[in-house]
């Protein structure tokens, strides 16, 4: 390689953000921090002003969104932010369960000291949003929190699995984050991770992120065996 093709190697830009990808981005940040809220219609026209897009460009990112999960297109509806259903997270936990502790057995067997700061961080931030009331910097500090810890277990396939379950799961943690008993045991909990992985503890780091995702499942099916008791009971009163 002569020395202008290496200049050219280096300088090219191999990926431009599509607008698709750009209105697709910012629309899963918006079902994420729970602007938009589960069951939510995602009307075009409507989304079109806000944003300041075309139609075309609404659509491709909505058919991104629902191949990962987070919009379903309803019958005589069009595409609403998606619900959870009892099975499904279920489901979703008991994934979560196993690819989370390895994930968090590997990060603190290799130990890397920038992802044990960058997690220690993360809760910093974490204890701060809930100290303060803030849901929304606490939502931010957690996805902060797990991705730094994904990414620490250098396993690039755990991480592809993880992502999408946690998208989905980010649907039910901002309203289980809500619950003051359940601030408290999380804060516990991810405090317990971080310490273990701190500490180099494999064995520990696992059991650590096991018991968290299985006491998160136990807020999160009985939120939604709660809510669905309630449009069962509304549906039946009208």
């Amino acid at each position: 390689m002569n020395k202008r093709d290496e200049l050219q190697f280096t300088l090219r830009i191999e990926d431009v953000p599509t607008v698709r990808s750009m209105v697709a981005q910012k629309l899963r940040e918006a079902i994420m921090s729970g602007r938009l809220k589960p069951g939510q219609r995602l009307v075009e026209r409507e989304l079109c002003e806000m944003m300041g897009v075309s139609r075309p460009s609404i659509r491709e990112a909505l058919r991104v969104l629902e191949a990962d999960g987070l919009v379903n297109t309803v019958p005589h509806r069009g595409p609403v932010v998606s619900t959870i259903s009892l099975e499904e997270a279920k489901q979703l936990y008991a994934a979560r369960a196993v690819l989370e502790g390895f994930a968090g057995r590997e990060c603190a067997r290799l130990r890397d000291p920038d992802v044990v700061r960058r997690i220690g961080e993360a809760l910093a931030r974490l204890k701060t949003a809930f100290a303060e009331g803030d849901l929304t910097a606490a939502l931010e500090a957690k996805t902060d929190f797990y991705a730094a810890m994904i990414g620490g277990c250098q396993n690039a396939f755990i991480e592809r699995m993880l992502r999408p379950l946690h998208d989905r799961i980010t649907l039910l943690r901002i309203t289980s984050m809500s619950h003051p008993k359940r601030i408290n045991k999380s804060l516990r909990e991810v405090t317990a991770i971080w310490r273990a992985i701190q500490n180099g503890d494999p064995d520990l780091a696992e059991q650590c992120c096991v018991d968290h995702v299985k006491a998160a499942a136990v807020a999160a099916l009985s939120m939604i065996e709660q809510s669905s008791a309630q449009k069962e009971k509304a549906v039946a009163e009208e």
